[in-house]
């Protein structure tokens, strides 16, 4: 399980850095600039998430088409991964457009909207090449090769780096672009990376039998069906998490300028040691996938429960962390030698706490519901989310927030809620996996 996690992981804190590097120079750029770029990564995300669980399905049903030796399914479900791919930027990137006119309707601010509009009409166009290196990196993971995915994250990391700086800033004789400058770099580090895993897995000897763009054009509606049907709810379980963060954003957002800042700096850093299970739970949805393929019961049981172990053992590092050492983390973020940083700063710290109450659960949910997806089962985690945190986590963080006045630190709490339900129902679910019968391989692709 390390030797195809630690890959997956370091590549997934290396994706987080893209993002933790916009919001670095979105806050060395202003409160109000950090403000408005929050707001459209908050809309953006869940978007692309739900893309990105889409076309993930091609991690699971590779792996199991691997694991039952159908060697030809494997290149059936990339080349339609790619399809879907196509099929979910088309539907939502008119949707994505509307940030605008959706944030005034929620009532935020005039000039943060002004701000996350002028970001999001560029970076909307990283969708495709976005979901792309989804799908590749799944294809990629689903064949053990995550060492690649490292090294090309990377090195969009220094890319996203290096153009913001320039764009940003107007540095290297570029002009000075500000937040369209980072939302360019953006859509330039997701190209390249793109780029750098196709080419790869086109030329490499290991990869380049699996022909994956041979009769690119020609539909294979099974796969395609089974990625969608796979896909979706993944898509959905992630898109209802990230959904209540960004929810949790507008409640902020309604707290003024230096909550929102302070928002972004506890949520940047909760996110970057949620990367460290996700990865975990990347290796662990191929693990259990190839051992469900195989017919290997003791396989999946193995690969499940030591994801789980991992993934919430590095959460209590984490959890510790943040509530014994907040201070030290916002610092990176916001200059503490500015006065106009004083309350974004203080909030930061109480609201970074708060992330560090949730760490272990958000580790366990993330892993167990990545355990199931390599079963297949994705439907119900998928109302286990919804359910968790829409009808547990959304109602208590308002609730908390402005009915008990508890405003932020209420808003946290509810995320924290939803988390716990979420990890304890998925959790449990794993565990009688025999019991509910999700050991049925009847279903499989291999199978077809």
């Amino acid at each position: 399980m390390f030797i195809l996690a630690w890959p997956l992981v370091v590549a997934q804190l290396a994706q987080n850095a893209l993002f933790t590097t916009d919001v670095i120079m979105m806050g060395w750029l202003g409160p109000e600039f950090l403000a408005g770029g929050t707001l459209a990564t908050a809309f953006f995300s869940p978007f692309l998430l739900l893309g990105g669980g889409i076309v993930g399905a091609v991690a699971p049903l590779a792996a199991q088409a691997l694991g039952g030796k159908k060697i030809k399914n494997v290149r059936r479900v990339i080349r339609q991964g790619f399809w879907a791919c196509l099929i979910v930027s088309a539907l939502l990137i008119p949707l994505i457009w509307q940030i605008g006119p959706i944030y005034r309707m929620l009532g935020q601010d005039p000039v943060l909207i002004s701000h996350a509009e002028t970001y999001m009409h560029i970076a909307v166009f990283v969708l495709l090449p976005g979901l792309g290196l989804f799908a590749i990196r799944a294809f990629l993971s689903a064949l053990g090769s995550t060492q690649v995915i490292l090294y090309v994250t990377l090195g969009g990391v220094v890319i996203n780096a290096l153009f913001n700086y320039a764009l940003m800033f107007g540095n290297f004789g570029f002009p000075r672009l500000e937040l369209r400058g980072a939302a360019i770099t953006t859509v330039i580090a997701n190209i390249a990376m793109f780029l750098a895993l196709m080419i790869f897995t086109l030329r490499h000897r290991r990869y380049k039998r699996f022909h994956i763009l041979l009769r690119l054009w020609k539909p294979d509606w099974q796969r395609l069906r089974d990625i969608f049907r796979i896909g979706t709810p993944i898509g959905l379980t992630i898109m209802a998490e990230v959904g209540l963060f960004s929810v949790a954003t507008v409640f902020i957002g309604w707290l003024g300028t230096d909550a929102v800042a302070a928002h972004a700096v506890a949520l940047q850093c909760a996110s970057l040691a949620f990367m460290v299970p996700l990865g975990i739970g990347m290796a662990s949805t191929v693990r259990v996938g190839l051992a469900f393929g195989s017919g290997d019961n003791d396989g999946v049981t193995k690969a499940g429960w030591m994801s789980i172990y991992v993934g919430t053992g590095f959460m209590a590092i984490t959890a510790l962390a943040f509530i014994t050492m907040p201070g030290i983390f916002v610092r990176l973020f916001l200059d503490p030698t500015d006065p106009a940083n004083a309350a974004a700063l203080a909030l930061a710290a109480v609201y970074l706490g708060m992330a560090g109450l949730f760490q272990l659960v958000d580790g366990a949910q993330v892993v167990a519901a990545s355990a199931l997806r390599g079963l297949s089962d994705t439907k119900i985690p998928m109302f286990v989310a919804i359910f968790s945190y829409w009808v547990i986590g959304m109602p208590v963080a308002y609730i908390a927030g402005f009915v008990f006045d508890l405003e932020g630190i209420g808003v946290w709490l509810g995320l924290a809620a939803g988390l716990a339900v979420a990890a304890v129902v998925l959790t449990a679910r794993f565990a009688m996996r025999e019991k509910l019968g999700l050991l049925n391989r009847s279903h499989l692709i291999g199978a077809q």
